[in-house]
């Protein structure tokens, strides 16, 4: 197997985070569980080190007393080919399947939307903006697919953008996502509305409301935007953050719990909170509702149960590697490996709900199925119109061409 040995020694002020080699906080031991090739919200955890270690590397940073770290202390050098090369068939597939499948559901709902030429309540307002939010880290995963196979070669200023939109529309998604489950709650208790959330849930606050979760999720982004660079590693470049090493570790881990509180927490709880006490409102309809009732309440557990199954695993691997950046629990190459492997596949997992979303939240509704159908039939009339148009047009220039040939001459 082919093992990558490189000698790196990090400016005095930077700490590598990303893919293949980070600096080591005073005190610090263990193998780093960082893979390569993954995207950002995966990068961001990797503090520690992962690189095959030289004989004569050191660090010297003068914000930790000019402690050495002599790589001749570890005995075990964790070789992660395996790792990188299930990385370079696994991710573009995923990727690919996703981007196809959600562009073409996601573009559906803007397209008839924008046919229906208004927003009629706030709902459809967070409909909205849920898939050009998808939409935009969709389009992120070409460039992370590309990356996976060959590295990055995309320029700086482009692993900013990307990096930092993956983040900003990730987060985005998610507290949409909550934000419609407290409309939908809202909406079934009139009483709530005199109250704070309820006077906020209008349909003439719902520019506020989108600007106030894009805000949200553009701070998100900030870090990524400013931290990610292009770095030489062995064989190729990555798009990784970078950090100063006057950051501590503790600021760093600090990061990615908001993000996981932000992106996956608050969206869960305030969901099964919501979803709870419609569900309860539901069940005490008159039973002649009864099928209309069992209908909505398959569609809400159908909502919760695909939320979970697709960013629970995920955010309990990013927890697990949070924990290992602050306390070096694994030690173990293996387990290390299998780790790397869980983020991959959890985090392919956790971009899925951009695919389900329109299924989800938008066609399973029976009002935009109506919609649906009537944007199909607009459309299919436009299509057949505009075919009849080109066949007129043809015949007439059919018969103009047939009657052009000189049949007489005039001459005096």
């Amino acid at each position: 197997m082919h093992t990558h040995t490189c000698i790196c020694t990090p400016t005095q002020n930077e700490v590598f985070t990303g893919l293949e080699f980070t600096g080591l906080a005073a005190g610090q031991t263990g193998l780093e569980t960082g893979s390569t090739f993954l995207a950002p919200h995966t990068r961001n955890l990797n503090f520690r080190n992962n690189m095959d270690y030289s004989d004569n590397a050191t660090y010297d940073y003068d914000e930790h007393n000019n402690s050495y770290y002599n790589y001749n202390d570890y005995e075990t050098i964790c070789e992660k080919e395996d790792v990188r090369s299930f990385a370079r068939v696994f991710l573009p597939v995923v990727y690919g399947l996703s981007l196809v499948v959600g562009l073409t559901g996601n573009a559906l709902v803007l397209a008839v939307y924008a046919y229906s030429n208004r927003l009629r309540t706030l709902m459809d307002t967070f409909v909205v903006h849920l898939a050009v939010a998808d939409l935009l880290l969709l389009l992120t995963l070409p460039f992370w697919a590309a990356s996976a196979v060959q590295g990055w070669e995309l320029g700086e200023v482009l692993c900013k953008i990307v990096t930092a939109l993956y983040t900003i529309n990730f987060t985005c998604s998610m507290l949409l996502l909550a934000c419609i489950s407290l409309d939908r709650y809202l909406s079934l208790f009139p009483q709530l509305k005199e109250l704070f959330l309820g006077r906020i849930f209008k349909r003439n606050c719902s520019a506020k409301l989108c600007l106030v979760v894009w805000t949200v999720s553009c701070f998100l982004g900030i870090p990524d935007l400013v931290l990610s660079k292009v770095k030489e590693l062995p064989g190729r470049k990555v798009c990784m953050p970078v950090y100063p090493s006057s950051m501590a570790i503790q600021a760093k881990v600090s990061m990615e719990v908001i993000e996981v509180l932000l992106s996956f927490l608050v969206p869960l709880l305030m969901i099964l909170y919501c979803y709870f006490h419609v569900v309860r409102k539901l069940l005490e309809l008159p039973p002649e509702n009864r099928g209309k009732r069992w209908t909505t309440i398959r569609v809400l557990l159908a909502v919760v149960g695909v939320f979970v199954l697709t960013q629970l695993p995920y955010n309990v691997v990013k927890f697990c590697r949070v924990l290992d950046v602050i306390h070096a629990l694994i030690k173990h190459c293996e387990t290390s490996k299998a780790l790397d492997h869980a983020t991959q596949i959890t985090e392919s997992l956790a971009l899925s709900h951009c695919c389900l979303n329109p299924v989800l939240y938008v066609f399973i509704g029976s009002s935009f199925r109506i919609r649906v159908l009537r944007f199909a039939k607009a459309f299919g009339q436009r299509r057949r119109l505009a075919q009849r148009r080109e066949e007129h047009d043809v015949e007439i220039s059919f018969n103009s061409h047939s009657q052009s040939p000189n049949t007489s001459t005039f001459s005096i």
